[in-house]
């Protein structure tokens, strides 16, 4: 089998980090696309190509793609894991918030996938994977931008897996619960906030990374072909509670 390409936003911490360490330990090739250089990332990973550019940039997300193939040949797997998640009372939240959180959770992952799709179909198989969020079931009231991104997002999903399936290209989304990363610390502050996340949860621990990763591997598996669509919501238990 030929060596996998995969593209990962969001690439320099946190989910987005670990998804891409993930990734090339299964043998990918991986590019990162992120706001800022990804330095810590491109030290764990062997054959790394950092791609710094605005996902919400579609000129800009263009050219690091066409990056990505002139440096790799080909383009399997895009993980759409970029994203925001500001927590402001709805009375304190301005129509610009709205529009921000609107660009980077969902425009970007229409954008970013949008310029990749020649690339997908010229390989001839492809996982789209697109990460949303537990939070469209617990619906927290202080991020209303957020869930509604993120619903719409799992729409997206969706409908876009009936307009790729023709192509060999599967669609999912994962939705986790919050996970301890340094962007959610500042979110939230200090321990309370997950505290009052796990509270919610059959599983009585904060969610990490590497607790999703296995379902990242699993969508994205050649095996997977005929799972396209879904969002699987990794979170603990908190949904059904």
């Amino acid at each position: 089998m030929e060596t996998r390409t995969a593209l990962v936003t969001g690439a320099a911490q946190g989910l987005g980090q670990e998804f891409a360490v993930a990734l090339a330990g299964r043998g990918y090739r991986v590019a990162g696309l992120d706001l800022v250089p990804q330095r810590e990332t491109a030290g764990r990973i062997l054959d790394y190509l950092e791609l710094v550019a605005d996902v919400t940039d579609e000129e800009a997300v263009r050219a690091e793609l066409e990056r990505v193939v002139d440096q790799f040949g080909t383009l399997h797997v895009v993980v759409n894991n970029a994203g925001v998640y500001p927590s402001k009372p709805f009375e304190e939240t301005t129509a610009e918030d709205w529009r921000r959180v609107m660009r980077v959770n969902l425009e970007a992952p229409f954008l970013v996938t949008q310029a990749a799709l020649p690339y997908l179909k010229a390989a001839g198989w492809g996982r789209v994977v697109n990460i949303a969020s537990a939070a469209v079931f617990t619906a927290p009231p202080t991020m209303v931008p957020y869930v509604a991104s993120k619903m719409g997002l799992i729409g997206f999903t969706r409908a876009l897996a009936a307009a790729l399936a023709p192509h060999g290209i599967t669609v999912n989304a994962i939705a986790p619960t919050m996970v301890r990363t340094a962007t959610a610390e500042r979110t939230v502050g200090a321990d309370g906030g997950f505290a009052s996340v796990r509270a919610g949860q059959a599983v009585d621990r904060t969610q990490e990374p590497a607790d999703l990763v296995s379902t990242l591997l699993y969508v994205v598996d050649e095996g997977s072909g005929f799972l396209t669509g879904q969002t699987l919501n990794v979170s603990g238990g908190s949904a059904y509670l």
